[in-house]
């Protein structure tokens, strides 16, 4: 993924299609970057009885378009999971600048959805299949009184924790590896075998934050292995205690799913020809 201002996307952005786009017949693809607040929905996918991120983003799209269309997203956020960088494509035959695409869906989304970029691609791209990592990042509140500001944005952990002790355990998770012990019962992946890259763990002031990036995840992985380094941080060995869960490989042995409300899809990353610029990271 390219950076704002670096060159890379501004084609898309004045309205050019960027170098390699491709027409089949009057169908055109269009990429865009979705920012999100996922507290009053049942997740991004389409629910029969629930409001989801998708049917908005999709009938707010479509408005626009003048023609009924289907979103693809990066990643299928769960109930109350968050989006600074969620990326979504779509095919469309109507002819719609940039700006134009922003500007409009944006009057027809919830103030809790925004678009914060769309630039035609390649009908080669795909905003899950030829996404190289996911980037995620979860907030925890910690501190002895509860926010009622941040209520809805932070998992809030009264009782005091090592961040430092936390990211020491998270290291173990670096590399490839069963994470059968992170997984939720309802997982339909095929294989529990993901790639971590890279996890962090600091501390701001009264936040915890952690930072993961992997090439896929299990479902809830994130926050149960928060729910794990919020156990394990106590441990005389956070280290030790996290290698032998993940190798154990059992679900049972494994902490607490964390709270929806800390989780953000906060990056997708994609090869650079593809001019999709990352999210603005100036959020918290």
């Amino acid at each position: 993924m390219t950076e704002p201002g670096d060159g890379r996307p501004s084609d898309a952005l004045r309205g050019a299609a960027p170098r390699g786009a491709v027409r089949r017949g009057d169908s055109r693809r269009v990429a865009a970057l979705v920012e999100y607040d996922g507290t009053d929905f049942a997740g991004w996918q389409s629910q029969t009885h629930s409001a989801s991120v998708q049917d908005a983003v999709e009938s707010a799209i479509g408005f626009v378009a003048g023609q009924p269309l289907i979103a693809i997203c990066a990643g299928r956020t769960d109930a109350g999971v968050h989006a600074l960088g969620q990326v979504v494509h779509f095919d469309t035959t109507a002819i719609r600048t940039p700006r134009a695409w922003v500007l409009g869906v944006n009057t027809r989304l919830p103030p809790s959805i925004a678009l914060q970029w769309a630039g035609e691609v390649s009908l080669g791209f795909h905003a899950r299949h030829v996404a190289v990592r996911r980037i995620y990042r979860y907030y925890i509140l910690n501190r002895s009184a509860r926010s009622a500001l941040q209520r809805a944005r932070t998992a809030w952990i009264h009782r005091p924790l090592d961040a430092d002790a936390m990211h020491s355990a998270a290291q173990v998770l670096i590399g490839e590896h069963d994470f059968s012990a992170f997984r939720s019962i309802e997982c339909q992946s095929k294989t529990p075998v993901r790639r971590v890259l890279r996890i962090d763990v600091r501390r701001q002031g009264d936040t915890v934050w952690l930072e993961i990036e992997a090439n896929a995840y299990l479902h809830h992985m994130v926050r149960n292995i928060v729910g794990t380094l919020l156990e394990v941080q106590a441990d005389s060995d956070p280290a030790g205690a996290m290698g032998r869960i993940l190798a154990g490989g059992e679900r049972h042995r494994a902490g607490m799913t964390a709270p929806a409300a800390g989780l953000y899809l906060w990056r997708v990353e994609y090869p650079a020809v593809y001019g999709i610029p990352a999210p603005s990271g100036r959020f918290w």
